[in-house]
């Protein structure tokens, strides 16, 4: 089959499942692999710096894992280690060895670390999870790397199809679920973006205006559009050049306004790849570099009987990845206030969250009341982050109930959580007579020890 320099297949035009494991130009692919590399090893280097792994996983007495792997941290030697491996095996994938190896293992260690502490939940630490689980499958090493000299069998010129489309879809879900849950009422009145824009008015040029109204409600309404429509307009060849700089724009802004750490250069690394597959090969031809050959000793040959079972994978991860984003819309409440359904589903900066949390165990033998000094279990930055989400302050509930178990003490445990959702005046968020250590958590669904939000908008602190 013979293949037009720089051509993409046009997938969804064509309305041909066999386009998606034709051939086409793997520069781009192969380039994202190495930015990919570059910025975990980035990543990597700031927990060293920053002294990120002692303080998120030696000091603390207890951490928030997730149910129902309930993960404990590995000794400080281990954590340490466990964390060279990953600047290791981030240069591994930079420089295509060991690949397939290395791929694995990074997904792992790093979804390890990730489940360890909710009170570290960020989007793109989600992100990274799941680029690094779809990069295991995805010969990105095929060319410019070391296993393609090693091993002259993989080496190829070509990808399928499927695996650009695979990439694309997966930086573009951000980004249109990210614009879907900005069209909420707050949202589209301005809330929590006044607030935080009133605390940085020395932006360059346009900070002088961040207490306008009008201000507030351009750069509210400018997000929402974006995300919606960048996807679509870096599908379109004559729009791609401007969506692309408009999101490079969006994302140094947000470099300025808010402190993300690597999300928006792993987003504008990402986001090239909408341009056509060989646009890298073609720069470093023009620049007088040669590189890797263009023609492999290897034939881009997809096997077809594995296709069948590919498209059944695709499909499958397809609609993981839109249920979760939506998933909030069948559970009871609001979505930002009872946190069900919040993680996983790229509501990124969208709410401003205070509160305010004290438990009380009760001996059930003596009826005694003891306030519990959270400070003695709790980081500050874990307790801040336990503040107003019912799904934390329930796990620590039951934590309180099996460290006062070892004591041969049976209690039960009361939260007088209050909590405020954009500047609205505080409410309880959790009801304070329950005893949360004998409540369950629905895997799915709503829970009803959280008490719906009551308290208008309008009812400012």
């Amino acid at each position: 089959m013979q293949i037009c320099k720089g051509e993409i297949f046009e997938i969804i035009g064509k309305g041909k499942l066999k386009n998606l494991f034709a051939p086409v130009d793997n520069a781009s692919i192969v380039l994202f692999r190495i930015m990919f590399g570059l910025i975990m090893l980035w990543e990597v280097t700031r927990y060293f710096g920053y002294n990120w792994i002692e303080r998120y996983w030696v000091t603390p007495y207890f951490n928030f894992a997730y149910t129902p792997f309930n993960l404990s941290p590995l000794s400080e030697n281990g954590m340490y280690i466990l964390w060279y491996v990953l600047g290791a095996l981030a240069i591994f994938i930079t420089i295509g060895f060991l690949y397939r190896i290395s791929t694995v293992l990074f997904f792992l260690l790093f979804t390890y670390t990730f489940l360890l502490e909710q009170a570290r939940y960020l989007n793109h630490f989600y992100l990274v999870i799941i680029v690094s689980f779809i990069l295991i499958f995805i010969p990105a090493h095929r060319s410019f790397s070391i296993d393609s000299k090693i091993f002259k069998g993989i080496k190829s010129p070509y990808n399928a199809s499927w695996n650009l489309w695979l990439i694309r879809f997966t930086v573009g879900i951000p980004y249109f679920f990210g614009g879907i849950a900005k069209i909420n009422p707050d949202w589209l009145r301005g809330y929590p973006l006044k607030d935080w824009l009133l605390g940085d008015q020395n932006f360059p040029v346009i900070g002088q205006y961040f207490t306008e109204h009008w201000m507030v409600m351009i750069m509210s309404y400018s997000g929402l559009i974006l995300d919606l429509a960048v996807v679509p307009v870096l599908l379109f060849k004559r729009s791609r050049v401007i969506g692309f700089i408009a999101i490079c724009l969006f994302h140094l802004m947000n470099v300025e306004l808010f402190e993300i750490g690597i999300f928006p250069w792993f987003m504008i690394a990402a986001t090239s790849l909408y341009f056509s597959p060989n646009w890298p090969r073609k720069l470093i031809q023009k620049i007088g570099f040669k590189g890797d050959e263009t023609q492999g000793t290897n034939a881009f040959n997809p096997n077809p009987k594995y296709q069948k079972v590919i498209l059944y994978g695709l499909g499958i991860f397809f609609a993981i990845q839109v249920f979760l984003p939506m998933r909030h819309l069948l559970i009871k409440g609001n979505v930002h206030w009872t946190e069900e359904g919040h993680k996983y589903a790229w509501h990124m900066k969208l709410r401003s969250k205070d509160g305010s949390t004290e438990f009380m165990v009760k001996n059930k033998a003596t009826d005694e009341l003891i306030e519990v000094n959270i400070g003695g279990y709790l980081q500050d930055w874990q307790e801040r982050k336990m503040d107003g989400n019912p799904q934390m302050i329930w796990k620590f509930a039951k934590f309180l109930k099996e460290e006062y178990g070892r004591m041969g003490v049976d209690v039960e445990v009361y939260a007088q959580a209050l909590a405020s959702l954009n500047g609205r005046a505080y409410q309880y968020i959790i009801d304070p007579n329950v005893d949360l250590a004998a409540q369950e958590k629905p895997f799915f669904g709503h829970a009803e020890w959280i008490l719906p939000l009551e308290v208008p908008l309008e009812n400012q602190r």
